[in-house]
């Protein structure tokens, strides 16, 4: 098992940008993909993007697609979510995880996540 805490959640304006951070315990970023996920109330948990060890990205989401950029830093074992042009529909909880090798492996280990609305 891996540790990670999200960070940079908070209350914004439709239009606005928050860059969302996944701190992972020290070496995760090195043997680990990361994914990041949101759930809103009463929805299934949606799949946005992943970087993998190898330090690709994938887009998962149709909606979030040109908006979301995922990034990581691996000196400080934490990888990146900027959010630009923040619509209401992206309110949710959003979580990071952790998956074996690559995006495409089953995520077992997850943060406790961080809360962005947006809203006027």
């Amino acid at each position: 098992q891996v540790q990670l805490v999200e960070s940079g959640g908070g209350l914004v304006q439709p239009g606005g940008s928050l860059r969302l951070s996944c701190e992972t315990s020290p070496g995760t970023l090195v043997y680990y993909a990361i994914g990041w996920f949101r759930q809103a109330p009463g929805k299934e948990r949606e799949g946005l993007s992943c970087i993998s060890r190898a330090d690709i990205s994938t887009d998962w989401s149709d909606s979030t697609k040109g908006r979301f950029i995922i990034s990581r830093d691996v000196a400080k074992n934490t990888v990146y979510l900027q959010m630009n042009s923040l619509k209401p529909e992206d309110t949710g909880l959003y979580s990071c995880a952790a998956a074996s090798g690559s995006c495409y492996r089953s995520f077992d280990d997850w943060g406790q996540g961080t809360q962005v609305t947006v809203s006027s």
